[in-house]
């Protein structure tokens, strides 16, 4: 048994394994290269996060989605920098937003060269990946703009909040639907659909993405509140800290509205109040630690692993599906 991959992923079969590993590898060197300008003070901003690593989850499904095709044809590796090179630019733009300190263990980009370096340093890595998308199509553009725009989507969706009479949960489960399903199901949709494969598989790999995307960020919220800062790469609470509504929040809301219990309504008014404060931010922090809304968020994210296992029934047995179903087992067990 070998491990590649992010969490560990294991894969039983040598041949698969190769493809995989050899894939990762060159996606890595189209990283690089796709991040280099005539200006070196751009590239090195463009490669902070490149360099600073990362789980590559998107690529990782491409290359496992082009095994039910030909995983060897030559639109798969440009594909593949294609949803990493988005990916990383919005967590450049995320950062500003979010006015997160530390991305995958070291200074964000906004930290270190401030907000307007981070902001145009993404839209540069989104003109790059237009420039590959280029090469691969016509059918390639439009499904990468329809993502993106999903992306967008969901991200002022976020900003704007669930409209009246909405059910804030119900709101939130759309905006990760958009903001990071969206992405990860085209990652499955080009490694198929790169490799050549029948429609129907195509569709299937894209169902089973869009479920795991969101599976994967609500294993990012449990993270966020229940890790520290070497397993999540970021400040534990950085979510918690601006007010973001992530769903073990939005969870002990429900409950507090639901119940009314003194204890409840306590945390709520302690999650309102100014957790710039660093007391009072660990208090928060280790309050929700040990409420029962983080396991009710650990549930959901259980709930739509199992949907993305599901999505896969239709497809033949093989090496590749074993490991898109671990994958699952992975999301699920990242979240505790």
């Amino acid at each position: 048994m070998t491990v590649v991959g992010p969490f560990g992923l294991s894969v039983r079969d040598q041949a698969l394994e190769a493809d995989v590993q050899a894939g990762l590898t060159a996606v890595e060197e189209g990283l690089l290269e796709a991040t280099k300008s005539e200006v070196p003070f751009i590239t090195e901003a463009a490669q902070h996060l490149v360099r600073a690593g990362g789980k590559r989850f998107r690529p990782l499904l491409v290359m496992l989605a082009a095994q039910f095709g030909d995983p060897y044809a030559p639109g798969v590796v440009p594909s593949a920098v294609v949803v990493e090179l988005t990916h990383l630019a919005t967590l450049y733009h995320d950062d500003v937003m979010d006015e997160a300190a530390v991305r995958r263990g070291v200074a964000s980009a906004n930290t270190r060269w401030g907000n307007s370096v981070a902001v145009l340093t993404g839209d540069f890595l989104f003109a790059r990946a237009s420039q590959i998308l280029a090469d691969l199509g016509p059918e390639a553009v439009r499904v990468q703009a329809l993502a993106f725009e999903r992306l967008v989507t969901g991200q002022i969706l976020e900003t704007a909040g669930p409209s009246d009479g909405r059910d804030p949960v119900e709101h939130y489960l759309d905006v990760l639907g958009g903001k990071t399903g969206s992405l990860v199901a085209v990652s499955c949709r080009f490694g198929a659909m790169m490799s050549g494969a029948d429609d129907t598989v195509v569709d299937v790999l894209t169902q089973y993405g869009e479920r795991l995307g969101v599976a994967f960020q609500l294993a990012d919220d449990v993270l966020d509140i229940a890790s520290d800062s070497h397993e999540s790469g970021k400040t534990p609470g950085t979510d918690l800290r601006e007010g973001i509504p992530t769903l073990p929040v939005l969870r002990l809301r429900e409950r507090a509205t639901r119940l009314g219990l003194t204890e409840d309504l306590a945390l709520c008014a302690l999650l309102d109040s100014d957790l710039s404060d660093d007391a009072r931010h660990a208090e928060a922090l280790t309050a929700l630690r040990a409420h029962p809304a983080l396991e009710q968020a650990r549930r959901d994210t259980v709930r739509y692993a199992e949907e993305a296992r599901a999505a896969l029934a239709p497809l033949r047995e093989c090496d590749a599906k074993a490991a898109l179903l671990e994958l699952c087992d992975a999301v699920v067990h990242r979240a505790g």
